[in-house]
């Protein structure tokens, strides 16, 4: 079986790399997507459209041509694994978790036990909740080879 994953989240570390890895070497068949991962780049997505008064319209401007690629992907995806990291607060990734609750997407929260308790509606409609990349592997395996 081939599945799609669309990995969301916490850009400051390799966690998608470890998830990719994992995966080729347990040999499954996966098509991994994800969002722009280049903090500057994702900041200047609408840039090209002209350049708004003040930093909230650029904001505002750029997250809508951002989320033409998020929305797509998302429901493209058979899954898609939410990463909350410990030194942000990533309110893009509760928002691609709750589309995901919205449209009956399944995903798999990846988060330390440390934010347990801000994430426990989002955890509450999670399929599982991991807290290594090795879980996340597995959990993939499982469903992709069981």
């Amino acid at each position: 079986m081939s599945f799609y994953v669309y990995l969301s989240g916490e850009i400051h570390t390799d966690w998608r790399e470890e998830i990719q890895q994992g995966a080729e070497a347990a040999g499954l068949d996966i098509v991994f997507t994800a969002p722009v991962t280049d903090h500057d780049a994702s900041d200047a997505a609408g840039d090209h459209l002209g350049k708004p008064a003040d930093g909230f319209w650029r904001d505002h401007q750029s997250s809508k041509v951002n989320a033409i690629r998020t929305r797509t992907m998302i429901e493209q995806a058979d899954l898609v694994v939410v990463r909350f990291g410990d030194k942000y607060k990533q309110w893009n990734a509760a928002f691609d978790a709750g589309y995901c609750a919205a449209l009956a997407k399944p995903y798999i929260t990846l988060h330390s036990e440390e934010i347990v308790h801000p994430l426990k509606e989002v955890d509450a409609q999670a399929q599982a909740w991991c807290t290594t990349t090795d879980q996340v592997v597995e959990t993939l395996r499982y469903v992709l080879k069981a």
